[in-house]
């Protein structure tokens, strides 16, 4: 990925990681601002400059740091959180809500690491049971993480501490940085996949899936915990043989007992993201199916068509030889 300029916040310039980030990234350009702020959405750039004019920023986040989950955003009677650290992803996936949650596509990492995972034990320190944090809910865990360095004090602070479930989710075959790690049971790598032909055609950029697939069998090799997002589901005339081969393909080179768990869901977007992505991608298929306002105010598919589609993917996973207990329903409450 080249970037045609970064911004770097001047608080942080001499800090080890923004200096290693500068020195990998020495060709490019760079100017030193007060905040990223004052830059970052200031004067709106489309998102498919991403394909030619993408700016870096370094930075330190501020305010809030950790977030609480939507309901249904992970599995069932656990409290789920997501932190901030990184805006945006350098792939471009024609669903991907990031196109209207931010009026730039350009790339920030925040480096105040340390701050972050203070943020993280403050929230853990407020309730009792098993947490999960996730990362890649505003980026990609692991697509820039040889450029952002924070893997290893991560995974550092939560082999220390085994009540705290800690997901990093993506589309990247960049793994790399975990092989330096030493797994324990609480750090889970959580692939997002689809099948192949729809990957091609809507996941620009991102890694194919077949090299998603050696990623994840690889990691399992480690003794990782592995996990799949298949989401969102579109839906299309064969999409129970299209995930029944998928299914088929990840049980062939995956040990089924190995997979932690699955996650469905049904294609939907927040109402600003769904102009944005049909005025990015007029001719899209993602829009070969309509669309409707549901209860929690987001465009989605007909609850029957929903259902259906949810209920056809769930059965080509299980009669591949899935467990029921393998597989849940992300962001469908009332599918349940």
């Amino acid at each position: 990925m080249k970037f045609s300029r970064i911004l770097v916040e001047k608080a942080i310039l001499n800090e080890n990681a923004t200096q290693k980030i500068l020195a990998k990234l020495s060709s490019c350009p760079y100017e030193v601002v007060n905040s990223y702020l004052d830059y970052f959405e200031k004067v709106r750039k489309p998102y498919l400059h991403k394909r030619t004019n993408l700016y870096l920023y370094l930075a330190q986040k501020k305010g809030e740091l950790v977030k609480e989950a939507p309901n249904a955003y992970g599995t069932r009677g656990e409290s789920h959180f997501y932190y901030y650290n990184a805006l945006n992803c350098i792939y471009e996936c024609e669903y991907c809500y990031l196109q209207g949650y931010f009026s730039s596509p350009d790339i920030v990492l925040f480096l105040n690491h340390e701050e972050i995972l203070a943020a993280i034990e403050e929230r853990a320190t407020q309730q009792p049971g098993r947490i999960w944090f996730h990362g890649g809910e505003f980026s990609d865990s692991l697509a820039l993480a040889h450029l952002s360095g924070e893997l290893l004090l991560f995974a550092e602070f939560f082999s220390k501490r085994p009540r705290l479930q800690w997901e990093l989710r993506t589309k990247s075959a960049n793994i790399r940085p975990l092989l330096s790690i030493d797994p324990t049971p609480n750090i889970h790598v959580s692939f997002s996949i689809s099948p192949p032909s729809l990957a091609r055609l809507l996941e620009h950029k991102a890694a194919p899936v077949e090299l998603r697939l050696r990623a994840a069998r690889r990691l399992i090799e480690k003794n990782f915990s592995v996990a799949f997002h298949c989401d969102p589901i579109v839906a299309q005339p064969h999409v129970e043989e299209e995930y029944r081969a998928l299914a088929k393909s990840i049980a062939e080179q995956i040990p089924i007992e190995a997979i932690r768990y699955i996650s469905l869901g049904a294609l939907r977007f927040p109402q600003g993201v769904y102009d944005e992505v049909r005025h990015n991608y007029p001719k899209s298929f993602l829009f070969h199916q309509y669309m409707i306002p549901s209860q929690d105010k987001k465009m989605r598919y007909r609850k029957y068509l929903r259902r259906q589609l949810l209920q056809k993917v769930q059965n080509a996973f299980l009669s591949s030889g899935f467990l029921p207990e393998q597989l849940y329903f992300c962001m469908e409450d009332d599918m349940e």
